[in-house]
């Protein structure tokens, strides 16, 4: 994950920082299996715990206002989250395997959606140049 500074994550949009959450899940889960495979169980466990400090901020940050899909988010955050403790404890890197495809394939999906996602609201922009020939009392 790239350097950033304090001031370029407050220019972020929420989607964007969810996006940054979702490359810095998968980045640590990947060192996490790379330690593990070379025993350097230490390191392995501090990427494992901020894995899951990242998925815990993942399932604060759900909006469940949006409907099921949140529910759903908020379930596999708490299965990838116990999936990595287990893991951990058991050192086994086929359970990390799966909580990073699982990260990626999130991952992939959310980029889709933020690519095809307008940058600006026309509907609102259109009304808001038609309210302005309204006359108000």
């Amino acid at each position: 994950m790239d350097f950033l500074t304090e001031e370029a994550v407050y220019k972020k949009t929420p989607q964007q920082l969810t996006a940054l959450l979702y490359e810095g899940l998968i980045d640590s889960l990947e060192e996490a299996i790379e330690n593990t495979k070379k025993s350097n169980y230490i390191h392995a466990n501090k990427r494992l715990q901020k894995a899951n400090d990242i998925l815990r901020r993942l399932g604060v940050g759900l909006n469940y206002d949006a409907g099921i899909i949140a529910h759903q988010l908020d379930a596999l955050y708490n299965y990838m989250a116990e999936r990595l403790i287990e893991a951990n404890m058991k050192k086994d890197v086929a359970m990390m395997q799966e909580v990073l495809t699982i990260a990626k394939d999130i991952a992939n999906a959310w980029n889709e959606a933020l690519k095809k996602q307008p940058t600006i609201n026309t509907a609102a922009k259109k009304a808001a140049t038609y309210e302005q020939f309204i006359m108000t009392e």
